[in-house]
């Protein structure tokens, strides 16, 4: 009769991998969301490249403010589209 009462861990034992894995998953993918995010430029860093502090509206207060000349502009606003990207501009078609 002792070997009816306990006939082993029965197959729920296959779900503790899968609860671990998930685990895991959901681990790296919240630090890959947050806090590794940050080393590579996150959603905010995006936003604050066009926004009133960004680099390139710095640098067009003070080409109008006549701190840089229109040779030095350009060559420093085509170093800033490179590194924070193309930005919307109007186009005659």
């Amino acid at each position: 009769m002792n070997t009816l009462a306990y006939a082993g861990p029965g197959p729920w034992i296959l779900f503790f991998p899968l609860i671990w894995a998930a685990v895991v998953i959901g681990t790296l993918t919240v630090l890959r969301r947050t806090v590794w995010r940050g080393r590579r430029g996150g959603p905010w860093q995006a936003r604050a490249a066009h926004g009133e502090h960004s680099p390139i509206a710095m640098l067009g207060r003070r080409f109008a403010s006549g701190e840089i000349d229109e040779d030095e502009y350009w060559r420093r606003l085509s170093v800033l589209d490179e590194q924070f990207g193309r930005r919307p501009r109007d186009t005659d078609v």
